[in-house]
C-alpha cells in the first residue's frame, strides 16, 4: 500500500505511492538532451576564445599556468541582482521591497565545451568545488549579503539553455524562507534532543544501510527515505559542519570523487537525466553552529508537478526510495 513518510529535517509530509510505483529502469530519460560532440564550439559565449565575440566580465579564474584559466567565474549576462545597485528597504503599509542588489555569477566549470562532473577527470571535479568555496568565500565580505546559494542546473528540464558546463552563484541580501524553515526546524530539533538532526538522519541510514548509494571516507550520500521525486538525494559530511567554506582541502578532493561516483551512476543508470544540484549551508550570520549541517542535494528531473503539488504542497512519489539506492548501488561506473 502506499504511505505518507517525513522528512524530520524540515517536517515535510511525502507519499510513496508504492501501488502505482515504477521500477527504477522505468525511469531511464529518453527525453531530448542538452549536449554536444564538440569540444568547442565557435558560437559558445563560454567556450575560450571567443571572449570578443561574446564580452562579458571575469570576476574570478583559476589559471591553468600557460595564459589560459581551468574554472573561471564571470557576472551573469542577465541577472536577477546585481552588486552595483544600492542595498535599499521600503516598506509602505503591506508593499515591501528591497533594491535588487547582490551577486549572480556564472562559473564555467572547464574550457572543454561538451562534458559534465559525471565524466570529467577527478581533480577537474575537485577545482569546481574548490572554486565555489572560493566565490562565496569573497562574496560573504560585501556589505549586506545575508545567504549565498550554489546551484547546477544540467539539462533542459532543470532550467539549462547552454551546453557548456556551468554552475550559478547567487547572493542575496535577505534569508529565503525555504531556507529559515530548514534552519529554525533544525534548532528546534537540537533544543529538544540535543542533537544534530541531521547527524541523527546520517547516523540512521548508516545502520539501516538500505537507502545509501555511496560512502566515502568523510561523505555519506543516500536517497531521502521521504524522498519527494525519484531518486531524490543527498551527500552529507559524515563530520558535523555547519557551514560549506568550512571545507577542508582533504574534504574537497573526497567530495570531488564522491560528488563523481553519484553524477556518473545517475548518467550511467538513467542516461543522463536532467537533474538539479544545489549546495545547501547554514546563512553566513549564524556563524558555526551545533544544529546545521551542509549538504548537497541532487534532484533528477524525472517528474512533474501537478494540481494535488500545487494546492497541497505535498509531493506524489512514483517511486520507491530503497529500491532507487538499490538501483544506483548496482550500477558500475568502472568504465566511466
Amino acid at each position: 500500500m502506499s504511505e505518507l513518510r517525513q522528512n524530520i529535517v524540515y517536517k515535510e509530509w511525502v507519499i510513496i505511492a508504492k501501488e502505482r510505483a515504477k521500477r527504477p529502469h522505468d525511469f531511464i530519460d529518453n527525453s531530448p538532451k542538452l549536449v554536444s560532440d564538440k569540444e568547442y564550439d565557435e558560437n559558445c559565449p563560454f567556450c575560450p576564445g571567443n571572449e570578443d565575440k561574446f564580452p562579458n566580465t571575469e570576476v574570478w579564474r583559476l589559471d591553468d599556468g600557460k595564459g589560459g584559466w581551468l574554472v573561471k567565474s564571470i557576472f551573469n549576462k542577465y541577472p536577477a541582482l546585481s552588486p552595483d545597485v544600492e542595498y535599499k528597504w521600503q516598506e509602505e503599509g503591506i508593499f515591501r521591497t528591497i533594491s535588487g542588489y547582490g551577486v549572480h555569477e556564472v562559473l564555467i566549470e572547464t574550457p572543454i565545451h561538451n562534458v559534465h562532473p559525471a565524466l570529467m577527470k577527478v581533480e577537474d571535479v575537485a577545482k569546481i568545488i574548490y572554486s565555489y568555496k572560493q566565490r562565496v568565500i569573497e562574496i560573504l565580505k560585501m556589505k549586506d549579503i545575508e545567504y549565498v546559494v550554489v546551484f547546477r542546473n544540467h539539462g533542459y528540464k532543470a532550467g539549462a539553455s547552454l551546453v557548456h558546463p556551468h554552475s550559478q552563484i547567487l547572493a542575496l541580501p535577505i534569508i529565503p524562507r525555504d531556507v529559515k524553515v530548514r534552519v529554525e526546524e533544525a534548532f528546534k530539533y537540537f533544543s529538544d534532543h540535543g542533537v544534530c538532526v541531521f547527524c541523527k538522519m546520517l547516523s540512521d541510514e548508516l545502520k539501516v544501510g538500505e537507502r545509501i548509494i555511496h560512502e566515502s571516507e568523510h561523505f555519506v550520500s543516500f536517497v531521502l527515505f521521504a524522498a519527494s521525486s525519484p531518486f531524490h538525494s543527498w551527500i552529507l559530511p559524515k563530520k558535523h559542519s555547519s557551514r560549506f567554506t568550512d571545507i577542508t582541502d582533504e574534504e574537497v578532493d573526497d567530495l570531488s570523487k564522491h560528488l563523481k561516483v553519484v553524477l556518473a551512476k545517475l548518467y550511467k543508470g538513467i542516461s543522463n537525466p536532467d537533474y538539479n544540484y544545489i549546495v545547501r549551508t547554514s546563512p553566513f550570520s549564524y556563524g558555526k553552529n551545533k544544529f546545521f549541517h551542509w549538504y548537497i542535494t541532487i534532484v533528477p528531473r524525472l517528474t512533474r508537478s501537478a494540481g494535488f503539488e500545487l494546492g497541497s504542497g505535498m509531493f506524489i512519489n512514483p517511486s520507491i526510495p530503497e529500491e532507487d539506492a538499490k538501483f544506483l548501488r548496482s550500477v558500475d561506473i568502472s568504465d566511466l
